[in-house]
């Protein structure tokens, strides 16, 4: 089953985000080549643009951790929290399924 990872950032805008867009799409083209991964994309909040979020599809959670624990994912994630002075954070979603037992109830 695969799962989808939503990644939440603060990105302030000017200076700072000129630093910080180059990580965090270095992470994502980096992800890209990562075995079990599908896709994803960058967003930003229309109504606050210091809202980022990377939503990031994965065959499944062993794949997505790989991915997380790898030596180059951190380094670059830690430049990132640098920059932002915040924790970056994660949260990990699996499609929803119907019990089949429950329909016939």
């Amino acid at each position: 089953m695969s799962i989808e990872v939503m990644i939440k950032r603060k990105v302030q805008q000017g200076p700072l985000a000129r630093k910080l867009v180059p990580l965090i799409l270095q992470l994502r083209t980096l992800a890209t080549y990562q075995s079990g991964y599908i896709s994803g994309k960058t967003l930003y909040n229309v109504e606050n643009p210091e809202d980022c979020l990377v939503v990031s599809e994965w065959q499944s959670l062993a794949h997505w951790y790989r991915w997380m624990k790898s030596e180059k994912r951190a380094e670059i994630q830690s430049k990132i929290d640098e920059l932002t002075g915040e924790q970056t954070e994660y949260n990990i979603y699996a499609p929803m399924v119907a019990d089949k037992d429950a329909s016939k109830a």
